[in-house]
């Protein structure tokens, strides 16, 4: 399943803030340098869809602050 994410690098904790529309939207602590916030991204979202990292993807937006991402389930926020 496909899930469109915004993320919002150098928050000040890494945390779910909900959806906004269709789009879900998460505070980042990492920089978005050197795909620091792209790690911390799929860590964090591996952690809410109950699953390994390496089943998370991200399909577009690997420079961008909204990205889509490939995930195996979404639970209900």
């Amino acid at each position: 399943m496909t899930i469109t994410v915004k993320i919002i690098p150098n928050a000040k904790n890494t945390e779910v803030v909900g959806y906004e529309g269709k789009i879900l939207k998460i505070r980042i602590s990492a920089p978005a340098v050197e795909g620091k916030a792209n790690k911390e991204l799929i860590k964090i979202m591996a952690e809410v869809c109950d699953c390994a990292p390496s089943e998370i993807e991200i399909l577009k937006g690997h420079t961008s602050k909204t990205k889509l991402l490939d995930v195996p389930t979404m639970p209900e926020l």
